[in-house]
């Protein structure tokens, strides 16, 4: 391997690394699996990143196979920013704002930025970027594109695919190409060409006409979802084709992205936040579905359990004092309204608690910023969870994304409870309630035999509740290595194998983060688990989800 990083070297502007204690740093992300990486390298370009996947795909082509993983922060929670071949890291030099248009709200920029920064710039010119996920301040542009996040305002803006406008990819032979939505003037240029980009087309738009009723299969009624492949957005019925959307959410095992230019939403720094005491989950299911039907949608919906707050009651009790009082409700729900116009916010805020006065539900209503911040903290504290140790038990991101209908929001958290129960766990939820998309992750040792064995029979359990449901595995943080195994259960034998012929089209050899999403078993990730679970490469901000 020392050959390859030599040769890399030589030919790249960027730095390449084979020191142990690099590779060991890159070997985990936020995800329970650890796999080092042979090489890594930090591209300076986009020249970089096409020299390095143009030579991985010469050694393919004579039988070596050494697979390319993008990763930003190593945020991803599903195993998907960590591989055995070469790590391609893009914040240590990808991390620019190329262009602002203020006309359009239209910005591009490199993978590697911090999303934080890039909102912050945005906030300047009184725009901002909504589907931003939890983990905003030490996450990238890139990861959310890989991952299609979506985070707290996505109730009422969607996830990160719908503001997705246009992409630079470098395909698995090292050549260049744009995505946008083309016409089928354009449409019909891209199939003649005489190139690998042409190739793609011509097998992707065969695959998509030979296969129209099957593709009907991947629209679930959630409200969001993140597994598998979005084929079904690729060509419109007006004809139109973008591969956009069918690279966000890919988890690079399509392309890299090297560029990306997306839309954004006028920024409101007024808002207004409820927050809502709530102890019965029918009443906090007709509340959602009620919400929902509002002019404007809330731009945040999202709710906390009683046992999460008696776990931060009992390890951190100063957390809450002063801002929620004890015995707790079974749900704290946060709805929030941002619209741009005062008065359509207070008329909004008016029939939420109207709808909250009919079913009874106490509640607390702010404007103040600083009041708005201390009701956040309910939700925020989410992150006690994550960060807290018990010896070497922790909790473990490995059932903490699932997405069921709407309607099933209570069906869903008494199953949750039902499945802790059942196995000895205590159970404590928090998520996007306006979604019915929940977070949840069991105690557990990753050092014990046991507990390495109950985390194998809860993923089990937990999707298969989910698909039961009427779900889907992963609404936001995508399948990785760890829920990719539940891609054939959640949409059928047929719709997996779709999935599997999109991947041999953009990647015959499998280079690009192989063993990510498709053709990853139960069995290939038991022996990459790690041996205790830290976020310690995270700790300078504190973990949230």
């Amino acid at each position: 391997m020392n050959k390859v990083a030599h040769y890399l070297q030589e030919h790249l502007i960027g730095e390449v690394m084979t020191a142990g204690d690099a590779r060991k740093y890159f070997s985990t992300d936020a995800s329970i699996f650890t796999i080092p990486p042979a090489i890594v390298v930090y591209p300076r370009n986009e020249n970089d990143v096409r020299k390095a996947t143009r030579f991985t795909w010469q050694l393919a082509e004579r039988g070596r196979i050494i697979p390319i993983t993008a990763r930003g922060s190593g945020t991803d929670q599903s195993g998907a920013a960590i591989g055995p071949g070469v790590m391609m890291v893009f914040p240590a030099h990808m991390n620019r704002i190329l262009e602002f248009d203020g006309k359009t709200g239209l910005v591009t920029v490199e993978p590697g930025i911090n999303y934080a920064k890039l909102q912050q710039t945005l906030h300047t010119h009184n725009r901002f970027l909504p589907p931003f996920p939890a983990s905003l301040e030490y996450s990238t542009i890139g990861g959310a594109i890989a991952n299609n996040a979506s985070g707290e305002k996505s109730v009422k803006y969607g996830d990160t695919r719908t503001f997705v406008d246009s992409l630079r990819v470098v395909l698995a032979n090292g050549e260049v190409i744009e995505t946008k939505r083309l016409n089928k003037r354009e449409l019909s240029k891209k199939l003649g060409l005489a190139t690998f980009e042409g190739e793609i087309y011509r097998n992707l738009d065969t695959l998509i006409d030979e296969n129209k009723a099957l593709l009907k299969k991947l629209d679930l009624k959630t409200t969001k979802n993140s597994a598998g492949y979005a084929l079904q957005e690729v060509r419109r019925k007006d004809g139109s084709f973008d591969l956009t959307p069918l690279i966000v959410g890919s988890q690079g095992t399509l392309g890299i992205v090297t560029e990306a230019t997306l839309g954004t939403e006028v920024h409101s720094p007024n808002q207004t936040l409820i927050a809502a005491l709530i102890d019965d989950l029918s009443v906090a299911e007709e509340v959602v579905a009620e919400l929902r039907k509002l002019p404007e949608m809330p731009s945040s919906i999202e709710v906390v359990d009683k046992n999460l707050l008696e776990y931060v009651q009992t390890h951190n009790p100063n957390q809450l004092k002063g801002i929620l009082a004890t015995p707790f409700p079974q749900l704290v729900m946060l709805i929030e309204f941002d619209s741009t116009s005062e008065r359509t916010q207070k008329k909004l805020a008016k029939r939420a608690t109207k709808i909250l006065d009919r079913h009874e539900v106490s509640y607390q209503l702010e404007t103040d910023a600083q009041k708005r911040d201390e009701l956040w903290k309910i939700r925020h504290s989410a992150a006690a969870v994550m960060a807290h140790s018990d010896d070497k038990t922790r909790a473990l991101p490995i059932i903490e994304d699932g997405v069921v209908p709407v309607d099933r929001f209570k069906e869903y958290i008494d199953a949750v409870y039902e499945l802790f129960s059942k196995n000895g766990l205590q159970a404590a939820v928090w998520g996007h309630a306006g979604d019915a998309n929940l977070h949840v992750q069991p105690f557990l040792d990753l050092g014990q035999l046991g507990d390495r064995q109950k985390i194998f029979k809860l993923l089990d359990e937990y999707y298969a509740m989910v698909i039961k449901l009427g779900g889907s595995t992963s609404g936001e943080h995508n399948d990785g290595r760890l829920r990719g195994p539940y891609l054939e259960k959640l949409y059928g034998i047929e719709v997996y194998d779709l999935f599997r012929k999109v991947k041999e089209i953009f990647d015959p050899y499998s280079t690009l983060n192989s063993g990510v999403k498709i053709g990853v078993t139960i069995n290939d990730i038991k022996p990459i688990l790690r041996e205790e679970y830290s976020l310690d490469h995270l700790y300078e901000h504190m973990p949230r989800s």
